[in-house]
């Protein structure tokens, strides 16, 4: 096995681990509406979706980098102490980017998918990745919904 494939797929494991921890601080933060709700349903998306990589990282023979996926985790924690306009409370402007920060690992996360469909590695012939990539563009295309709608309300009420 490719060591640049190895390291290639751990840089998205550890990128997956910050996208989990912000679906569910968004999820929580928003809890009780549409948004809410929406989110609730992309967490345990994006979950699976991590399971479904470190299937993949299996079937070829990637081990964990802990170091990067704790080091991943811990930076999504500093990444909350940021200024959002609110010094001790969740700010419309978080909620933006918030989804912004998850439109860009879903994207990211599609773009996975796509390069391992390239790779054509027979090793991963059980894997669906078209269907993959169907839902990661499925959960961009709500996220930028849903982050639009929500930079409007912040910033114009600015």
């Amino acid at each position: 096995m490719s060591s640049l494939l190895a390291t290639y797929l751990n840089d998205h494991l550890a990128g997956s681990t910050v996208g989990v921890e912000l679906a569910r601080r968004a999820r929580g933060s928003n809890e009780g509406s549409e948004l809410g709700g929406f989110l609730a349903e992309l967490t345990i998306e994006i979950e699976q979706d991590r399971a479904t990589l470190e299937e993949v990282m299996a079937a070829v023979g990637a081990g964990r980098d802990r170091i990067k996926v704790v080091g991943a985790w811990a930076g999504e924690k500093v990444g909350r102490l940021k200024l959002n306009g609110s010094l001790l409370g969740y700010s419309p402007l978080s909620r933006v980017v918030e989804l912004e920060g998850l439109r860009l690992g879903v994207e990211g996360k599609a773009c996975l998918w796509r390069m391992l469909r390239e790779l054509a590695d027979p090793r991963l012939s059980s894997f669906d990745f078209d269907a993959l990539i169907v839902r990661a563009e499925r959960q961009r295309d709500g996220l930028e919904q849903r982050r639009l709608e929500a930079g409007r309300l912040a910033l114009q009420a600015a």
